[in-house]
């Protein structure tokens, strides 16, 4: 295994039994002895394919917006879902539907997919396409249909930490 594979072995292995622990929510020997096996051999199928940046990918600013990333996303599902629940239990259901077109700054494809996959697992909105750095979004209340403005709501938070983690 040349020396560049080998750090992007050790990352796959790594996010990979991070993503079992995760996953099972135990951290039972038994448990962890297959998660590490499973990891290990998924990781040697797949790392190749997995990343292009290996260890680089572990920086401590990457690490450190990856970790701050989790209580913004959850703050904002819970106030997504709070907004959601509102809406269906009010008796006039106010709700402003349409497909907004947003624009995003980001230029590799896993970061947009990572913003899609943000905007899409929050309440009230849904990703539908990406095209270049156009993302047509489909929104339950739609506030603007200013480009910029729209941008900002929907998709502002969580743009600035995909470019630190994934660009």
């Amino acid at each position: 295994m040349k020396a560049g594979n080998a750090g992007k072995y050790i990352y796959a292995f790594i996010v990979l039994f991070l993503l079992w622990i995760i996953l099972t929510s135990t951290l039972f020997w038994e448990e962890i002895f297959a998660g590490i096996i499973l990891s290990a051999i998924v990781a040697a199928i797949g790392f190749s394919s997995m990343t292009e940046k290996g260890m680089g990918n572990l920086s401590p600013k990457r690490v450190f917006f990856m970790i701050g990333y989790i209580p913004i996303f959850f703050i904002d599902v819970i106030k997504a879902n709070l907004d959601v629940a509102y809406r269906v239990l009010h008796p006039a259901m106010p709700i402003n539907p349409g497909i907004v077109e947003i624009h995003t700054s980001l230029k590799s494809d896993i970061a947009k997919l990572g913003l899609a996959n943000s905007i899409t697992l929050t309440p009230g909105t849904l990703t539908m396409d990406i095209d270049g750095e156009r993302m047509f979004i489909h929104w339950i209340n739609v506030k603007t249909g200013d480009i910029k403005e729209a941008s900002d709501i929907i998709a502002g938070k969580f743009e600035k930490f995909m470019k630190v983690i994934f660009e």
